[in-house]
């Protein structure tokens, strides 16, 4: 198998731009998919200073309903029309990032391009969907931990009303190969920790290998509650048989941390590296 990132946050390959969103190229014995597709046409730049041929995707999966991860899908259709596209039904609800009262509009939208919805390769889905025997998406139904203090200010327009996410629009995909198992996700909204416990319901074990932002990233300085819960959540992943990646959501401080407890079980992907399997 083999996984490279097409775009984050942080500077890596120096033929890649970096930019805050996400996207990873995956190669498996029977496809070439994409998750996520970036803010922008910057993650179709990022793929062909790699070499890679995304005419040749037969698969791309949104992993939730933001921008940052669905910028470069209309792009990509232009180079691509036929690969499916799936994603959960609610993705196209209206998002909203609250920037606070200060901010000079308060209530900004994260979602994607309605464009995209209209899209003919796009196969809408509700919960949890197998592909084939080697790709499969699953969802939520119980969040098993509190969500993650960096979604309190994540809304979504019911009307005239902006209320919490619940990020129903999110999935996961599950990947494998070989008799090994590969958990990926954007930004798990819903938190890692619900994520895995969903996984271990859902299938009887975990997974060999976790990649995944983890949303724990602020632009001001973290309080010691802060420090506290992600402190929490290394320890809890530590526990695991897995090894982890992460990148974009996470924020290098928050991985910092991290890194001081999970040590060689977490790495961080920077924009154009490929992840060593």
């Amino acid at each position: 198998m083999r996984i490279v990132n097409l775009i984050e946050n942080t500077e890596g390959n120096p033929d890649c731009v970096s930019a805050h969103g996400l996207s990873f190229y995956v190669e498996t014995k029977k496809h070439k998919l994409l998750l996520d597709l970036g803010p922008s046409e910057d993650t179709l730049k990022n793929a062909a200073a790699l070499g890679i041929e995304l005419s040749d995707v037969d698969t791309m999966i949104l992993s939730h309903g933001h921008y940052d991860h669905s910028g470069g899908i209309m792009p990509f259709t232009k180079i691509n029309n036929k690969a499916a596209i799936y994603m959960q039904a609610a993705a196209t609800d209206a998002y909203f990032a609250d920037d606070g009262m200060d901010a000079p509009e308060r209530y900004r939208y994260i979602g994607i391009d309605p464009d995209i919805e209209r899209l003919p390769q796009l196969r809408f889905i509700s919960g949890d969907t197998v592909i084939d025997e080697e790709l499969e998406l699953f969802t939520i139904q119980k969040r098993s931990h509190e969500l993650p203090f960096t979604n309190k200010r994540l809304l979504v327009r019911k009307g005239n009303d902006y209320i919490r996410d619940d990020f129903r629009h999110e999935h996961y995909l599950v990947i494998r190969q070989d008799g090994k198992s590969v958990l990926m996700s954007g930004c798990a909204h819903n938190g890692i920790l619900s994520i895995l416990d969903a996984y271990a319901e859902k299938y009887g074990k975990v997974p060999d290998t976790v990649i995944s932002g983890f949303h724990l990233m602020k632009k001001t300085p973290y309080r010691e509650e802060e420090i506290r819960e992600i402190e929490d959540i290394a320890r809890e992943l530590n526990k695991y048989p897995t090894k982890f990646f992460t990148c974009h959501c996470t924020g290098v401080d928050a991985f910092d941390i991290m890194k001081t407890i999970m040590g060689e079980k977490l790495s961080y992907v920077h924009s154009g590296e490929a992840l060593g399997m």
